[in-house]
């Protein structure tokens, strides 16, 4: 039992850049398919020209996750390129709005949920028939601590996270039975681009650091890890768990 995934198709949404672009590596590192799929297709495209530069196998699609047309559209390219779908990794993400929540307009109210929680459920609606049809597969949402606690002018999407954690314990209830296991990831802060607001800041930055008991904040390449244990059969028998890497700071009660 490795992380060895040769063959297995893997769609990664939010693809092109930080923590999905370091697992689209790692996962055609490991022997899988890759399709990474963003907003922009110069985006994608480039990821997929540095999978390809390392001889892997990979397939860059344009997506607005928020459209359910367009994520049917993911999905059925993905079939008939690699001819299935075993794994979906539910990373695509946005927040266009920092305050307090009654300060934002519904638009950006609905962009945050629309990308967030609603694209993530239609990914999840469009592959769990595929899957079941191949025996099983494997459903990784990425999440937020801040899903867990609010956090501080993140009010919205916090809510989101929550509310993509639930829906991570529902499907792995209701899709156990078919052999498609549904996990998440609950990063902390996690040094990219999404973030640069918090780690930017010297103030925010060292708070972070200060209140971690590992005292650093994290790199892409941290998510990696667990992203490849949940995709893989050494994690045969997980189902419905959400997997922190923050560094410590949940359980240490800092930024709190």
């Amino acid at each position: 039992m490795t992380y060895e995934l040769t063959d297995r198709v893997v769609i990664i949404t939010g693809g092109s850049r930080g923590i999905g672009r370091a697992m689209a590596l790692a996962f055609a590192e490991a022997g899988a398919r890759v399709v990474v799929a963003s907003r922009k297709q110069e985006g994608v495209d480039a990821v997929a020209a540095e999978i390809e530069s390392r001889g892997g196998n990979v397939l860059a699609i344009a997506t607005h996750m928020g459209k359910e047309e367009a994520v049917a559209d993911l999905v059925e390219q993905t079939v008939e390129t690699f001819g299935g779908v075993d794994i979906a990794i539910n990373n695509a993400a946005t927040n266009p709005h920092f305050g307090p929540i009654l300060t934002a307009t519904t638009a950006l109210w609905d962009k945050i949920l629309e990308v967030n929680l609603r694209g993530a459920f239609f990914l999840c609606q469009q592959v769990a028939p595929i899957m079941e049809e191949r025996g099983g597969g494997v459903i990784i949402n990425v999440v937020s601590t801040a899903g867990f606690r609010p956090s501080l002018g993140l009010g919205i999407y916090s809510i989101s996270k929550a509310g993509l954690i639930m829906m991570t314990k529902v499907l792995a209830m209701e899709l156990g039975p078919s052999k498609i296991r549904v996990n998440a990831i609950a990063p902390g802060v996690i040094k990219t681009r999404f973030s640069r607001a918090l780690w930017e800041s010297d103030a925010i930055s060292q708070a972070v650091r200060d209140a971690t008991p590992l005292g650093r904040l994290g790199e892409p390449g941290d998510v990696v890890g667990a992203a490849l244990f949940l995709a893989s059969p050494l994690s045969e028998f997980v189902n419905g768990d959400i997997l922190v890497i923050d560094g410590g700071m949940r359980v240490s009660g800092g930024m709190g």
